[in-house]
């Protein structure tokens, strides 16, 4: 477990829980509120910071993520405040990579700057859709005219700029997901998150779908075909994907992401936010409170803000690797799963129908296998 952390190294997720409005497809831990104290959440998240340094003194950190809710409703200053305390706690790599998500407003997007100076050197754009009807469909604030001139303006501010889509939206044709993706791809960003819309339980979508008043959902078929074609355009473009939704050009992928999907450890602060962290040779699932102020209320009476902590079995450690893995286009190592003698006949079924391939002594999931990937990955930790 320390070998695999390290190879994949050690990051910091920060979780901003607030938003303007909740969109209705969105199931990420996110409230809107009327006021925010960002002095009480400055000195949470620098309280916290501390305790995360000391337990694990002695580690680069490689990056750090600024993720919610919308993190862009932060001030430039609390920004600041994080990211000196951050520097001031763990030694750095040299190419230390921090993202913020960021919603394309007019209002957002004039910060960027000041993002900039707090020493934030990526942002993820939520930009979801480039035409102003599914943007008002799926309860965005911004118009197709403000994502534009917020992405030019993420241009020019930052090195590294993301932003997000959603396909097999309501109503989408094939035809029409080319047209915007094409139209995605002109924008010359270098990384591009391109995920399938997907109804979950509890979310506004999930109870219209429930009543029956969430029509116009493609299909299966057609939603497959949306993405291979988003692989193919997105390949012939330089953007391969190099995660089951995420496409960059070689070089641009996200760090902080990465970390996630080969195994490292990274510390998760804020309330919801999920970490995974090797100490004294065990690998430990770290959760804190979901509801802000619950949250707030325990770091500021005892100091730590998580509300969990339990050990990752060797066994759940090798399933995560797989789910995980498997996501990736450089796919997992081979011995996960050979070393379990019952396992050498589903993989060659496996490879024989074109869901996986074997090269170089890792399994790559297919096109074909990543349409099917929970149930490809249930049938090999069956």
């Amino acid at each position: 477990m320390a070998e695999n952390w390290q190879r994949a190294g050690f990051g910091l997720y920060l979780h901003w829980p607030f938003c303007q409005a909740k969109c209705p497809y969105c199931d990420f831990n996110s409230h809107v509120v009327s006021e925010i104290d960002e002095s009480r959440w400055k000195s949470a998240y620098l309280t916290e910071i501390e305790r995360v340094g000391r337990e694990t003194d002695g580690r680069v950190l490689s990056t750090v993520f600024f993720g919610g809710g919308t993190p862009s409703l932060m001030s430039p200053d609390l920004i600041a405040a994080v990211t000196s305390a951050i520097r001031a706690t763990w030694v750095t790599a040299n190419d230390l990579e921090i993202t913020l998500e960021a919603n394309p407003t007019s209002v957002e997007a004039g910060r960027f700057q000041g993002y900039r100076d707090a020493g934030v050197n990526r942002v993820s754009v939520g930009i979801q859709a480039l035409n102003d009807k599914d943007l008002k469909a799926l309860g965005r604030l911004h118009s197709t005219a403000e994502a534009r001139a917020a992405f030019d303006i993420a241009r020019e501010t930052f090195d590294r700029v993301s932003f997000d889509l959603i396909y097999a939206r309501q109503n989408q044709t094939l035809a029409a997901w080319r047209s915007e993706l094409v139209e995605a791809l002109a924008m010359a960003a270098d990384h591009m998150s391109l995920y399938q819309l997907t109804v979950e339980d509890g979310t506004a979508f999930g109870d219209r779908l429930r009543q029956g008043r969430l029509g116009g959902l493609p299909d299966e078929d057609i939603s497959a075909d949306m993405y291979l074609l988003t692989q193919e355009l997105t390949e012939e473009a330089g953007l391969p994907g190099y995660e089951i939704s995420n496409h960059a050009r070689p070089g641009a992928e996200s760090h902080h992401n990465l970390i996630y999907w080969r195994g490292g450890d990274w510390a998760g602060i804020g309330p919801g936010a999920h970490g995974r962290l090797t100490l004294a040779e065990e690998r430990l699932a770290t959760e804190t409170p979901l509801l802000p102020v619950e949250w707030l209320r325990l770091v500021e009476t005892t100091g730590a803000g998580e509300s969990r902590r339990t050990k990752v079995s060797p066994e759940d450690n090798r399933a995560e690797a797989v789910m995980m893995g498997l996501r990736l286009s450089e796919g997992i190592p081979e011995f996960l799963l050979t070393d379990d003698r019952g396992k050498s006949n589903e993989i060659k079924y496996l490879c024989e129908n074109d869901f996986l391939v074997s090269r170089e002594g890792r399994l790559i999931a297919t096109h074909s296998g990543r349409l099917v990937l929970n149930r490809l990955i249930s049938a090999l930790l069956a």
